[in-house]
C-alpha cells in the first residue's frame, strides 16, 4: 500500500516522517545505532524481504540518514553508517524506547541504557537549554519560528 506524502506540509515533524516515518526505517536506523551494518546482518535480524530492505537504504542513503561505505572488494559490499542526520535521530529513537517501555512492555523494558560516563543505569530526561529545567509537554508552547509562512495555523492550546 502507497503511503501519502507530507512533504508539502510546513511541519518538521511531517518532514521527519517523510524520511523515517515507516516501521522498517526507524527499525534500519535502530539496528545501525546498535552496530548492524551489514545488508545480510540487517535482513536476517530484521527478518525483511531484500528487497524491501534495498528500497529502504537507499531511500535512508538518499536522504543522507545513512552512508554505503564499502567493505569488499571483489565482489563490492557495503556497510552502511550513520551520518551527522542520522546520529541526531537519537533523542527519537530513544523517546520511542521509553514510550515503549512505559506502554507496550508487561515484563519491563527490553533493554537499558548505561551511562558509560559514570557506569550507571539511566534514563533521558528533556531538559530546557536555557535553564536546565525538567520539560514535558505541558511545560512549553508553540510559537511561530523563523521557518513559519503566513497562514500556517498554529495549534491552539486548550485552556
Amino acid at each position: 500500500m502507497r503511503r501519502t506524502s507530507v512533504r508539502s506540509m510546513n511541519c518538521s515533524i511531517a518532514q521527519c516522517l517523510e524520511v523515517v516515518g515507516d516501521w522498517w526505517s526507524i527499525l534500519i536506523v535502530r539496528d545501525v545505532f546498535l552496530g548492524v551494518r551489514r545488508f545480510d546482518e540487517l535482513q536476517r535480524r530484521l527478518g525483511i524481504a531484500r528487497n524491501v530492505l534495498a528500497q529502504r537504504l537507499d531511500l535512508l542513503v538518499g536522504h543522507e540518514v545513512l552512508a554505503r561505505r564499502p567493505y569488499q572488494d571483489n565482489p563490492v559490499r557495503h556497510e552502511y553508517v550513520l551520518t551527522e542526520r542520522g546520529r541526531d535521530l537519537w533523542p527519537v529513537l530513544e523517546a520511542m524506547r521509553t514510550w515503549g517501555d512505559r506502554w507496550a512492555a508487561p515484563d519491563g523494558p527490553p533493554v537499558e541504557l548505561v551511562h558509560r560516563a559514570c557506569g550507571q543505569r539511566t534514563r533521558v530526561v528533556a531538559t530546557c537549554a536555557a535553564c536546565g529545567g525538567v520539560l514535558d509537554g505541558s511545560d512549553v508552547e508553540v510559537v511561530p519560528g523563523p521557518g513559519a509562512r503566513d497562514g500556517d495555523p498554529l495549534p491552539a492550546r486548550p485552556g
